[in-house]
């Protein structure tokens, strides 16, 4: 199987999980025998282009001449079987669905945020959730609010683009969603749910998991939309050591927050950013991770990072969390009261749960409150042994290298079988 994968990478300056993401399924892909073509652009080679190209750079998000050119070239020499498209924006535009089908090969997109919607691509504006472009022929609620890298004119471009691609966008063969409600942000643009594959990423395995530490790691960006100053709202919540440690990693706008927090409560360390070495020592040093993002977070790829480990994980219940945590139906508790009985999930027994926590499979899903937050930290904290190798089986079950790529190959197969008459 020959398969050209499409990525428009992000600046190197901006650290990218989803960079990281393609990185690791090309390599997944090549070591299962499929023959990868990349067809990989960049946002670094912009400072460094003719003044020409540079000219052209406002219409690329909508149609990018040099790419499709060059993906033409690409299809007639080598003839692949699919075209897998990740990130177009700006110097690939989403026309190359076009110039693929053109060439009668069949597309398929990981769908990695709400770009088909949102300009921004995250659901989230002046630090609540928006959704207020949502079926509109035109996003102009982004343009109002400058929602595409703060100018009002770059939002003007990206919201057009959306507008002028709607129809590019139900063309594509097959969706891949990373969880169940990207699957629904899906269905609600109008995509029918039989050219949508649910199918998270994976990471490598690491390998048996370590015993348990103590406390608790937060690792995220330090941005409002991940959600640090709900979890130390939950957190003061509780006296100093109640919980045990709580160590904070990552770098962001809101790292004096961390760092005033760890300067605050002698319970609390921020850690600063970590290389790979240090994300693993630290997630071995801990019992939960705490994923406590206020936007529909799609696929934080440290909870994986945290089932992988044998880490139950803390989250809460907004975008693809409850997916990650086998939580897609939270259970509600039973009966009324602060400390109500939930019904259990898998390997969890009968525990008695406070209001508005519920359990899942892999840890434990909460709204995006402080007063829940702060409920569910000491049930957590008791329950984080058992909960253990039920994280580390989900791991295996659904994240997986060889499960995650094996699907993929077989959507590849699909889709390539379907448009064999083309």
């Amino acid at each position: 199987m020959r398969i050209v994968v499409a990525h428009n990478r992000y600046r190197e300056a901006q650290p990218s999980g989803e960079n990281t993401i393609v990185d690791a399924e090309i390599a997944q892909l090549t070591a299962a025998g499929v023959e990868v073509l990349p067809f990989i652009r960049s946002s670094d080679e912009i400072p460094s282009m003719s003044k020409p190209a540079k000219a052209l750079l406002p219409i690329s998000p909508i149609w990018a001449p040099r790419a499709q050119e060059d993906l033409s070239r690409l299809i007639t020499e080598h003839r692949p079987d699919v075209l897998h498209l990740h990130n177009p924006y700006p110097l690939i535009s989403p026309w190359i669905v076009r110039t693929a089908h053109r060439h009668g090969v069949p597309v398929v997109q990981t769908v990695h945020n709400y770009r088909q919607v949102c300009s921004s691509g995250l659901y989230f504006r002046d630090g609540m959730i928006c959704q207020d472009c949502r079926g509109r022929a035109l996003g102009v609620p982004a343009i109002v609010h400058r929602c595409y890298r703060g100018s009002r004119a770059q939002s003007a471009l990206m919201a057009t683009t959306l507008a002028v691609h709607r129809g590019t966008w139900r063309s594509v063969d097959r969706f891949v969603a990373l969880t169940s409600a990207v699957a629904d942000h899906l269905r609600d643009y109008g995509i029918p749910a039989e050219r949508i594959v649910v199918k998270p990423n994976g990471i490598p395995d690491p390998g048996t998991p370590a015993p348990l530490g103590d406390g608790f790691l937060y690792m995220a960006r330090l941005s409002p939309e991940k959600g640090l100053g709900l979890l130390l709202d939950a957190w003061r919540r509780h006296p100093d050591g109640a919980l045990g440690p709580l160590r904070i990693a990552g770098d962001g706008e809101l790292r004096p927050l961390a760092e005033a927090a760890a300067a605050e409560r002698a319970d609390v360390t921020y850690l600063g950013p970590l290389d790979r070495a240090g994300v693993r020592a630290a997630i071995e040093a801990s019992a939960v991770i705490i994923a406590a993002s206020t936007w529909h977070d799609v696929l934080p790829t440290v909870i994986i990072e945290a089932l992988a480990a044998g880490r139950p994980v803390l989250g809460t219940a907004l975008g693809g969390i409850p997916y990650l945590l086998g939580a897609d139906a939270p259970r509600e508790p039973a009966g009324t009261g602060p400390a109500a009985v939930a019904t259990a999930a898998p390997g969890q027994g009968h525990v008695a749960l406070p209001t508005g926590v519920a359990a899942g499979e892999a840890g434990w899903v909460v709204p995006p409150e402080p007063a829940a937050m702060a409920a569910a930290l000491p049930v957590a904290r008791a329950g984080a042994a058992r909960l253990a190798p039920a994280a580390r089986a989900r791991y295996e079950r659904t994240f997986h290298p060889d499960v995650v790529t094996r699907h993929l190959i077989d959507v590849y197969a699909g889709v390539s079988a379907a448009a064999a008459p083309r």
